[in-house]
């Protein structure tokens, strides 16, 4: 199953559910990857820490040489680099995926992801693809190779607004480019089940019949010390809540 975490709004949590779900299928025995197609490389640091080698490939070089006719092609696991964890590899990010956007653009390049995941089937169970905040070239690219797609959603009245056009956004990907896209469900994120504003507008979502996903996964400040160290939760404390959290929150998606 490949599944692509989308939201147009920035830091909402995209690369801590995509690290940390990817964490619990690779420690479940899934063989699982991650794609990183956010130049600030968020989710690239959280899996890899600062022991990225020198010379390392990842996503922009493997969108760089679709622009390119090359007699040796390199093929897309030359792209792809082992994590820490057993069973879990990344394509990593760059800063470089800015400067190729426009490039990508104007050659149609937009199926290529979903080419290279292809040919990569027979090779993982799970693929979690991390996006940038804006509906890009790379956002786009991710939701054309996905089958399914988690919406972050935290807990704020602007989140609450920008939801109903990402879920159009997604739409005209289902309609023009992906049949088999779905709507995998809403990921309540940063959850306060104290805060009345939360509880209000996460019911306000169950009530329109929205594909609202539980558990919530709740606010911690656990959360930024899992990304200071470069763990997710799974490797840094099983035990605690929000690592439960996101156990369940991952079964259901694979049930």
């Amino acid at each position: 199953m490949r599944y692509v975490v989308f939201n147009q709004k920035g830091g909402v949590g995209k690369s801590t559910i995509t690290c940390n779900l990817a964490a619990i299928s690779a420690q479940q025995g899934l063989r699982t990857l991650v794609v990183d197609l956010d130049p600030q490389g968020n989710t690239t640091h959280y899996l890899l820490g600062d022991d990225v080698p020198e010379g390392t490939l990842g996503a922009a070089d493997f969108f760089d040489q679709t622009l390119k006719f090359t007699a040796r092609p390199k093929d897309t696991p030359e792209f792809i680099v082992a994590t820490p964890w057993d069973n879990l590899d990344l394509m990593p990010s760059s800063p470089e995926l800015d400067e190729l956007q426009t490039k990508l653009e104007s050659r149609h390049k937009i199926y290529k992801l979903r080419e290279a995941l292809d040919e990569l089937a027979e090779s993982y169970d799970r693929v979690y693809i991390d996006t940038p905040p804006a509906l890009n070239f790379y956002t786009r690219s991710a939701l054309i190779a996905a089958k399914g797609c988690l919406i972050p959603f935290d807990c704020d009245d602007f989140s609450r607004r920008a939801l109903y056009s990402l879920l159009d956004n997604v739409q005209e990907i289902q309609a023009d480019h992906n049949a088999d896209l779905k709507v995998s469900g809403i990921v309540v994120n940063q959850f306060q089940p104290r805060a009345n504003l939360p509880q209000q507008l996460v019911r306000e979502l169950v009530d329109e019949g929205l594909p609202v996903l539980q558990p919530y996964l709740s606010a911690s400040v656990k959360i930024k010390e899992s990304h200071q160290l470069a763990r997710p939760m799974i490797h840094l404390d099983a035990r605690h809540k929000l690592t439960q959290e996101m156990v369940a929150l991952h079964d259901t998606l694979r049930a």
